[in-house]
């Protein structure tokens, strides 16, 4: 016969075991051991989708900006015009080295490169390399050359940042 103190180690084990099973299979990181003679062929991971071309092209966003930014739609024109007053302190979104642009994402104090992307949609994204969008992009609202305007993806960064206004700096004399 077991003794009830080796029975209830036989138990305890018994139950680390079977929790430890069923935490594997969650993480799906653990498969069982198949007990057949022929391997299954190893399933296709789903394949990413390439990046869309963005409708804006890098070079035409590289440059030195007004910048500003506004919640309310109805300050769109004043917040313009206090962007264009900030030319004399512009922000620069330089040229990237592998074709992107060097800008902050939100809250990092160091510019990096990152990519425009284009969407099904028809939307524009400024932002890192990955899914679009993605929790770090910026949509482009607007843009015309000489007007930029956009938005965070991310809520929280968006009602920080609220809409961003860029207004192109005149060419230095």
């Amino acid at each position: 016969m077991i003794s009830s103190a080796h029975a209830r180690t036989l138990a305890n084990l018994a139950a680390a075991s079977c929790l430890a099973l069923l935490l594997g299979a969650c993480s799906g990181g653990m498969s069982l051991p198949s007990f057949s003679s022929s391997q299954p062929a190893p399933e296709a991971e789903p394949g990413v989708a390439p990046e869309m071309p963005a409708s804006i092209r890098a070079d035409e966003i590289v440059g030195r900006w007004g910048l500003a930014s506004f919640q309310n739609p109805a300050d769109r024109a004043r917040t313009e015009a206090a962007a264009r007053a900030q030319c004399k302190n512009p922000y620069v979104i330089g040229a990237g080295s592998s074709g992107g642009v060097i800008m902050h994402l939100a809250d990092q104090a160091t510019p990096q490169e990152l990519r425009l992307k284009g969407s099904p949609s028809g939307k524009n994204y400024i932002g890192p390399s990955g899914p679009t969008p993605g929790e770090q992009d910026r949509e482009i609202v607007s843009f015309d050359g000489r007007v930029m305007i956009t938005r965070f993806v991310d809520k929280d960064a968006a009602t920080r940042y609220g809409n961003m206004v860029y207004v192109r700096c005149a060419p230095r004399a």
